[in-house]
């Protein structure tokens, strides 16, 4: 299939558009164009999309593509038609060229699940989904209207955690300058002023001498060590299955945050798993799907056990039950739904529950965490302060002795 540019003009109120259009030739693009109601002007083959070299989609770009495609067509505006304005309305242009050729999918006769199809890196998997409910159901917009939401709660939620970590950052690069101008500006002068006096430096001030002469001598080195660490842990966590396992495994035992992601991915599972059931996903899809929206590879082969039980027969309560990292609250909820036929709706409630004690825990983050560099801060000052003063202070009562 090809895709053309094309400019036109409508046969009734003469108006010209342009937009996108897919088809084997340039005569089929025109004969398209023409049933559609539309009287051809020109016809430009495309080359590659934008996206396929490697143009960046953000979450904000597809949030604000949801949200406004769930207004459209929640007020009665065909497909198509919807698509075209969204198509005039969006400015990045990777995210435009995508929904062009989503429209150009669509006016060839292809469903929107189809057309999103094509395009697996901006629509995950709970996307496709609940498009395909939609579209089956009716209810398209209630779907996009509840990925859009969906999507903003996981975004502003992870922005919160980001936030969080801003102060221990700040507070750790403050650490780091004190530290440098402490072992460039007041360590050497120690070390001169010995010289001079012509006595022995103390064993902790020869320490930071060294180090000192260490960083000056072979900074090169520190720096290229430090560049090739970060950038083998970056590659490893984004292109091996190693690095990422180690990575999540991390994230779910590192002191204070452990708990915290947690609390995340099982609202995760919890919100998408409701979101699924109510727009009519069959169950064993709902909790496939949601599992993979966790996106935590370790957490996911656990998740993944409750599949066979499902399979087996057995109710969602009985299949999270006792699962490693999955938190009470939400078997115990999916229960209840299950006794009263409201399932979506108690998975809701867990999720909510556990989305509160999150906003609480990250707003707290700072609090719980601050005593704790400050003892760091406190420690390491107080050994280059040792390191210095004290000495100094030691020379100076042995003169006047």
């Amino acid at each position: 299939m090809k895709r053309f540019n094309y400019k036109a003009r409508d046969k009734e109120t003469g108006k010209q558009i342009r937009g996108n259009i897919q088809a084997e030739t340039e005569q089929i693009a025109g004969s398209l164009l023409i049933n559609q109601g539309y009287i051809p002007e020109s016809l430009t083959e495309q080359g590659a999309s934008i996206f396929s070299k490697g143009s960046r989609i953000t979450t904000k770009d597809r949030i604000t593509f949801t949200r406004q495609m769930a207004t459209l067509i929640g007020a009665g505006l065909p497909l198509a038609s919807s698509l075209r304005t969204v198509v005039e309305q969006t400015q990045n242009k990777s995210m435009k060229s995508i929904v062009e050729e989503i429209l150009a999918n669509v006016e060839s006769g292809k469903s929107l699940y189809e057309a999103f199809s094509n395009h697996p890196a901006v629509f995950n998997g709970v996307y496709l989904a609940l498009i395909q409910a939609g579209e089956t159901s009716g209810t398209l917009d209630i779907a996009l209207k509840r990925l859009a939401d969906q999507e903003e709660k996981d975004a502003a939620m992870m922005s919160k955690i980001r936030g969080a970590l801003v102060y221990p950052a700040i507070i750790l690069v403050v650490i780091i300058a004190v530290l440098a101008f402490m072992m460039i500006a007041v360590v050497p002068q120690v070390e001169n002023l010995y010289e001079d006096m012509r006595q022995e430096l103390p064993d902790l001030t020869k320490i930071l001498v060294n180090i000192t002469n260490f960083f000056a001598t072979f900074w090169w080195l520190v720096l290229a060590i430090v560049v090739g660490i970060c950038g083998g842990m970056y590659y490893s966590v984004k292109h091996t299955a190693f690095g990422r396992k180690a990575m999540d495994t991390f994230k779910l035992t590192v002191p204070i945050f452990g708990g915290l992601f947690k609390k995340l991915y099982v609202s995760r599972f919890a919100r998408t798993c409701e979101m699924m059931l109510a727009t009519g996903v069959p169950m064993l899809d709902s909790v496939r799907i949601s599992i993979e929206a966790v996106n935590n590879v370790v957490v996911e082969e656990e998740y993944n056990k409750s599949l066979d039980i499902i399979k087996g027969g057995k109710p969602l309560s009985e299949a999270l039950k006792d699962r490693e990292y999955m938190l009470p609250l939400v078997p115990q909820m999916a229960s209840i739904g299950e006794e009263s036929g409201k399932i979506d709706e108690m998975l809701g409630k867990a999720a909510q529950v556990y989305e509160n004690e999150l906003d609480e825990q990250i707003a707290n983050i700072s609090t719980m965490i601050e005593p704790i560099l400050m003892v760091v801060m406190a420690g390491l000052i107080g050994v280059v302060v040792g390191g210095t003063l004290l000495p100094i202070y030691s020379l100076v009562n042995s003169v006047n002795v």
